[in-house]
This record gives C-alpha cells, sequence and structure tokens, in this order.
C-alpha cells in the first residue's frame, strides 16, 4: 500500500488569511450616551463626562470612534474625544464601526511583516467567516508584489494565479 502524500503541505505554499488582520480586541467609544437625550451634545455636560470618564479602559486597546445616533455632532466633539482618548489608546479610528473595523484591518496589512514572504509563493486566503473588503485584498497584493515569488488567490489547493515573477535570463558581457 502506497502512503498519501499531501502535495499541498510539500508545496511551500504561505496561506494568508486576512482575517488575523482583523481588529478582534477594537473597542467602540460611542458619543451617543454623553449626548442629552441621546440626541444634543450640550458642551458643558460633554466636557464635564469626558473629564471623569475612565479612560483607563483603553489602555493599548484600538479605539473605533462614533456616534450611532443620528445627532448633529460638532466635528470639535470627536477632535475632544481624541485628546481624552489618545493617551491610553494604542489606535484611534473614526466613523461606523464597520468603517472602523475596514480602516483597522486595513492598518494592520499597512503594519505587517512582510519578511517570511520574501521570495515565497503566497495563497491569499478567499473565504472565511468575517467579511473581508476588497480594498484590503488590493492592499495586501500591492504589499507582496515587489518581495512575493508569486501570488495566488482561493485555497492552496484549487487557487487563482495572480503574480508571478518573472525571471531574468540577462548575460552580463
Amino acid at each position: 500500500m502506497e502512503a498519501i502524500i499531501n502535495k499541498v503541505a510539500e508545496s511551500g505554499i504561505i496561506t494568508l488569511n486576512l482575517e488575523e488582520f482583523h481588529a478582534k480586541d477594537a473597542i467602540v467609544f460611542d458619543l451617543k450616551s454623553f449626548l442629552f437625550m441621546e440626541l444634543i451634545l450640550k458642551e458643558k455636560d460633554y466636557r464635564a463626562a469626558l473629564q471623569t470618564h475612565d479612560w483607563s479602559i483603553y489602555q493599548d486597546k484600538e479605539v473605533i470612534l462614533t456616534c450611532s445616533v443620528d445627532a448633529i455632532i460638532p466635528v470639535w466633539a470627536y477632535m475632544l474625544a481624541t485628546v481624552y482618548l489618545q493617551p491610553y489608546a494604542k489606535q484611534i479610528v473614526m466613523g461606523s464601526v464597520e468603517q472602523g473595523q475596514k480602516d483597522l484591518l486595513l492598518s494592520h496589512i499597512q503594519h505587517m511583516d512582510t519578511t517570511h514572504f520574501v521570495d515565497q509563493r503566497v495563497v491569499i486566503k478567499g473565504c472565511g467567516e468575517i467579511h473581508i473588503p476588497d480594498e484590503a485584498y488590493a492592499m495586501v497584493t500591492a504589499k507582496l508584489k515587489p518581495i512575493a515569488k508569486s501570488i495566488m488567490y482561493g485555497e492552496p489547493c484549487s487557487t487563482v494565479p495572480i503574480f508571478k515573477k518573472k525571471i531574468s535570463s540577462h548575460i552580463n558581457s
């Protein structure tokens, strides 16, 4: 009886799962709870509430700064919250929770260590539990193209070729 050989495992292909870059532990800072009747921002009350808020819960966390209700929030209110968050938070992004998650994902990709992808065959995993925005796939492709031997999309057993480094055959005279 012949041994079953896992050719995918022996191929040396590195699978890159973008779900690993998802901000799992991001904390939402919602201005809603600082509004009078969750509708109106009263400057004096807002400033007082920010001064007494426990900011330590944001220590070394990624924070999504948002307002989840349909209220008119002046830009300075977000700026003021940022002043209080900044000494604690690892990173602050602003927008809806969905936009904040996307911004953090793209930031993680932008800052990822690519040293172990140099001259490697890379498959960017295409399916998973978490929705990955199209921009993330474009960003990781642009980041890996200068260093990877090849880039594929899908699963190691069934891929779509995206890029393959051409080998130069220049002879120096």
